[in-house]
């Protein structure tokens, strides 16, 4: 018998949770670069901003971690942006993690 290639059709479809987990997490790792690179050119001086934007980027990343585990737990979805959503928050979590490890021991 002849195997035939073909679509499959299912009712799975992209969370707009996860999406905004994804966002979420693409704006908290661009804006802790932003803010790394700023204080490395200014030769280790940071501004209160950049401090004011390290919490903003560690509440974006807890919000977008909780959007993409609430939608992975879910089964009519399809799974590539809550696994996205939840590695680029824990990516974002991690650097800001350490660098307050690294702040803190200088």
């Amino acid at each position: 018998m002849k195997k035939r290639k073909g679509y499959i059709f299912t009712n799975k479809k992209h969370s707009e949770r996860a999406i905004m987990a994804t966002i979420l997490g693409i704006i908290s790792l661009v804006s802790l670069g932003i803010v790394i690179f700023r204080a490395y050119l200014g030769g280790g001086e940071a501004p209160a901003g950049f401090g004011f934007t390290g919490v903003l980027a560690m509440l974006f990343s807890v919000v977008g971690l909780c959007l993409g585990v609430v939608t992975f737990r879910e089964k009519d979805y399809f799974r590539l942006f809550p696994v996205l959503g939840i590695l680029l928050n824990l990516l974002s979590l991690g650097s800001l993690s350490l660098i307050l490890y690294v702040g803190a021991n200088l």
